[in-house]
């Protein structure tokens, strides 16, 4: 892990020198030979500024220190590079390092931190580019049209706290993470990472990441887990909810305890493990819940204020369900094409940082082949009213049929089994289809035996499909 430039400064030229060699390029870093043109250069300041940030270091090439000499008329082009060749500009703080060059003289590299923007930056040709693992990934149009529409969730995570309210720090939490990045100064490490404001405020990231208890500001901010006896949602006089857990604190904090309650939750079953032996396994493996659960936290739209992530456990399956839309509209057919354009890269970065996962986009595809190692069915992604419900499905012969089906049967099970009961112009409504292509489908269905309809008669307007339970 890079250490932030205030740390790279107190090193020795050598020792600094070969910090930067040996660090790996990544999402928030990359290195760029002396000879880079300015026009060139506002490519990577552009992605780093549409993604999380990063910092760029000119003066290093093919794993050696060029240095960046000392002409002063092309350190200048560098440094109006965010301005003469990007719209809007970039903004980004520069940093002349001693360096020790390939020729064994000291030398320096520039270092340019760029913070993550929450606007949409465009090249003078009006490409705009993200950065994607240790890339420059040009948007193509769809791609653009949907970073456009999320910008406005993105620049929620700056937002000062609503008025007329308070979010203590937790200053333990603050100077953990700050040994963690191996930043020197535990009070300077919010302005770092753009948690705080120009005037030294509280943003709503820092706030959600350090506070001591963020639902003062933010009560909607918090996991919800539900441990439901069966394999639906049932109300009233027949409900079968056994548990309802609140999961609050800042957002490790909430991860960590909503795992607890989901480890102490989820259903097992009886199977040979790895060693040869019969043992209780969970119906869902835990590295593949835990990937959900974390990616709700850290990627769930925070201005929505009115719904908190919800984790419902049932005998069957693992429902993880936040806020906010999937990225594009539409998860892809395969999820192992999902591209990563995180809504929160602040927030995003900090989680990665605190071992939250790797902040690379590899979530969903992780979930995948979790899953289809362990024979699980693949994760299921599905928009709702409101955001998108991930579905983990244990081992049944339920599931075994229901992969059988078409991917539109297969969105229909889950619409009824997310909602409890849907009538057939409810389901078609949502599915976006006709009645006859919703009624064929769900047809199809009740043969394999995993829905059935339920209805007085033949022409019952209050007639509606349900889960066929064993």
């Amino acid at each position: 892990m890079l250490p932030p430039t205030e740390r790279l400064k107190l090193l020795s030229p050598e020792r600094a020198t070969e910090v930067l060699l040996a660090e790996p390029e990544g999402q928030w870093f990359d290195r760029k030979s002396a000879r880079i043109k300015p026009r060139e250069l506002a490519i990577p300041l552009i992605s780093f500024a549409n993604a999380d940030g990063g910092v760029l270091a000119i003066g290093l090439h093919d794993s050696k220190c060029e240095g960046i000499g000392d002409d002063r008329r092309t350190l200048n082009g560098w440094l109006q590079a965010g301005r003469e060749h990007a719209r809007p500009a970039v903004p980004f703080s520069a940093t002349e390092l001693a360096c020790i060059n390939n020729a064994g003289i000291q030398d320096r590299v520039l270092l340019l931190d760029i913070p993550a923007s929450s606007r949409v930056h465009a090249t003078r040709k009006d490409d705009v580019y993200r950065r994607v693992g240790d890339s420059d990934y040009k948007l193509q149009f769809d791609e653009r049209t949907a970073f456009e529409y999320e910008r406005g969730n993105v620049a929620y995570e700056l937002q000062p706290l609503p008025p007329g309210l308070s979010v203590e720090l937790d200053r333990g939490a603050l100077e953990a993470y700050a040994g963690r990045i191996g930043h020197p100064e535990p009070e300077r490490v919010l302005n770092a990472r753009g948690l705080e404001g120009e005037d030294g405020s509280l943003l709503s990231a820092g706030a959600l990441l350090f506070g001591v208890h963020p639902q003062n500001a933010y009560p909607q901010a918090h996991v919800r887990v539900l441990r439901y006896r069966g394999t639906d949602a049932r109300t009233g006089a027949s409900q079968n909810l056994a548990r309802d857990a609140r999961c609050e604190g800042r957002l490790p904090e909430q991860i960590e305890r909503a795992k607890s309650v989901v480890a102490e939750e989820i259903p097992a079953m009886r199977a040979l493990g790895p060693d040869g032996r019969f043992e209780w396994i969970p119906i869902v493996p835990e590295d593949a819940w835990l990937e959900a659960l974390v990616n709700a936290v850290v990627h769930r739209a925070y201005s929505d204020s009115g719904d908190h992530i919800r984790v419902s456990i049932f005998d069957d399956r693992v429902e993880v369900v936040n806020p906010g839309m999937f990225p594009g509209g539409a998860p892809p057919a395969d999820l192992r094409g999902v591209r990563r354009f995180p809504r929160n890269p602040r927030i995003a970065r900090v989680m990665a940082e605190l071992a939250y996962g790797q902040d690379l986009g590899e979530g969903l595809r992780r979930m995948v082949e979790i899953m289809e190692l362990s024979g699980r069915p693949a994760p299921s992604v599905h928009p709702t009213p409101g955001g998108v419900r991930v579905t983990l499905r244990g081992p049944t012969a339920e599931s075994e049929k229901l992969q059988e089906m078409s991917e539109l049967a297969q969105t229909l099970y889950e619409m009824i089994g997310g909602a409890g009961r849907l009538r057939t112009g409810e389901i078609a409504a949502m599915a976006g289809i006709v009645r006859p292509t919703a009624l064929r489908h769900l047809n199809a269905l009740a043969d394999a035996g995993l829905v059935r309809r339920v209805a007085k008669s033949r022409n019952d307007p209050h007639a509606h499909w349900v889960i066929r339970r064993a």
